[in-house]
């Protein structure tokens, strides 16, 4: 080492004692990590394979709904009142969450921007209680049943999707903004020289330009709404069970909810003794479906990434 660039011993200590710090914080999350999916998959296991020796065996796993406490464990019904939640979600947050994104990267003068986009953020911070009953006392009656007559007037799937929608548009906009004004700003000079309009500029050079980080934006959107507890539990109204059902338009039953719902007296879960159980396959389903969405976001977003 050049004697001017030498460091002190006692920098030296101090930098060893730093890394050392940060490798134990490292290797602590990822024993953290490593020891949730264990439980998951073995208590999982334990939950099929008690179930394999019930008189209905796994065919329990596709009955008529979910109703863990009476032994019926359709996971069906789970499955779809999670992609019917998401599906209403992405509806409400990628326009608005795109469309906020694209405002404030393309159009906004700067002094505007300073305030809106705080504004926006403020959003993410509204606790996820609030909303769920803001879903049932606001969106489901005033907007829901108005829309659609044969929709329940109390506890809507719908309700329950818009709500998860609006806790999602923040994520896709801030993601989706941070995308587009990466995008160099020689690009808009040049499209501008060239003679195009400012939306010409917008939609056939920023977005392609900003392609891969508007994907990972819509699908971190996408794991957010899956992952969502509160607006379902409270808002979807299925808090036993539920039937297996296509419609938006009554009550129903997610992943996440049903978790909750069992969770919430699992001190004293009454009738079937796998109703507890039940949780860590449930969990690891979830589990399994973001990561595959996390997986599908870097693919992606490699795939489509712009190197300028």
């Amino acid at each position: 080492m050049h004697p001017m660039i030498r460091t002190s011993r006692r920098r030296r200590r101090s930098d060893g004692a730093a890394r050392r710090v940060f490798q134990l914080a490292a290797l602590f999350t990822f024993v953290i990590t490593v020891l949730i999916i264990g439980t998951l998959a073995v208590d999982a296991w334990g939950f099929l394979s008690k179930l394999a020796d019930t008189p209905d065996g796994l065919g329990s796993l596709t009955a008529i709904g979910w109703f863990p406490r009476r032994g019926l464990y359709d996971i069906g019904t789970l499955v779809v009142g999670t992609l019917i939640v998401t599906g209403i979600a992405m509806l409400v947050a990628v326009p608005l969450g795109l469309g906020a994104a694209i405002f404030l990267s393309e159009y906004a003068r700067p002094r505007l921007r300073r305030y809106v986009k705080p504004l926006l953020e403020i959003l993410a911070g509204i606790p996820s209680v609030v909303l769920g009953y803001f879903a049932i006392a606001v969106i489901n009656p005033d907007i829901v049943v108005n829309l659609f007559s044969n929709a329940s007037k109390a506890f809507t799937l719908m309700a329950a999707g818009i709500g998860v929608g609006i806790l999602t548009i923040p994520i896709i906009a801030s993601v989706a903004e941070d995308a587009l004004r990466a995008v160099p700003h020689a690009l808009r000079e040049a499209s501008s020289g060239l003679g195009a309009k400012r939306s010409q500029t917008t939609f056939r050079v920023i977005i392609p330009g900003a392609i891969s980080g508007i994907v990972a934006a819509l699908i971190l959107g996408m794991s957010r709404a899956i992952g969502e507890t509160m607006v379902v539990a409270i808002a979807a109204g299925a808090v036993g069970g539920g039937l297996f059902q296509l419609t938006p338009l009554q009550p129903g039953q997610t992943m996440t909810g049903a978790m909750a719902a069992l969770g919430f007296g699992s001190d004293q879960v009454a009738g079937d003794n796998l109703a507890f159980e039940s949780l860590y396959f449930v969990g690891l389903l979830l589990f399994v479906m973001t990561f595959l969405l996390n997986y599908l976001s870097d693919r992606l977003v490699t795939r489509f990434r712009e190197v300028y």
